[in-house]
């Protein structure tokens, strides 16, 4: 079973030579850390960044420099900052090659639901909804299952929607799944999680083809 860095270690296997790619809140923002030392990659973030770079190190954070979720950065030689028309112009434009967003339910449709729980105050859905609807190659990084154990990969969203149909994959702390018309196609499984463990921790349809392989990270 992964942790929150083993799933953002799997996304960066994602994430190819040349990409600019838009790192949401939560897990995503560690997949930063993890990217090869090999490939040249441009990170983007909606409050107005190209270049981002691995988190600082203690006592080197600079308070000017963050990321949408308000946490310090640091930035590559060559970076940029622009204002949020510009920002949110490239993801409308669809200038972003990948989109990693974290989520609180994805449905075997490609649904997902990540910016409010009814009842609960939040300041507003943010850059979710346009990244959703521009992006055309979404990674979800997110937990299986909520703290109570029950599937956060359903049949259809019980949350407010952030877009429709939009999912191509997910990587959860058990598993790599792809979004296919008939539901969740498992593609690999974490170290140590058997598959019949994917299955009862999968709400949604589940499609296992012959033997499926541990995941390499």
């Amino acid at each position: 079973m992964l942790d929150k860095n083993g799933i953002a270690k799997r996304i960066a296997q994602e994430v190819e030579d040349g990409y600019y790619v838009n790192l949401g809140i939560g897990i995503p923002t560690l997949v930063a850390n993890y990217v090869r030392d090999d490939i040249n990659v441009e990170f983007q973030s909606e409050n107005g960044i190209l270049g981002m770079g691995p988190f600082p190190f203690d006592g080197e954070e600079d308070a000017d420099l963050i990321n949408a979720g308000k946490q310090t950065i640091t930035a590559l030689p060559g970076a940029s900052y622009f204002d949020s028309a510009t920002s949110f112009a490239m993801i409308r434009g669809k200038h972003v090659d990948l989109t990693i967003l974290g989520a609180m339910e994805v449905a075997e449709n490609g649904d997902i639901a990540n910016w409010k729980i009814p009842g609960k105050m939040v300041k507003g859905m943010g850059g979710a909804m346009d990244l959703v609807a521009s992006a055309e190659n979404i990674i979800v990084a997110m937990m299986h299952t909520n703290r109570a154990g029950e599937s956060k990969l359903l049949k259809k969203c019980s949350l407010p929607l952030t877009g429709v149909g939009c999912v191509k994959k997910i990587v959860t702390n058990l598993a790599v799944l792809e979004v296919t018309d008939k539901g969740f196609l498992l593609i690999e499984r974490a170290p140590g999680v058997t598959v019949n463990e994917i299955i009862e921790a999968t709400e949604g349809a589940l499609i296992v083809n012959g033997e499926i392989p541990e995941m390499n990270i």
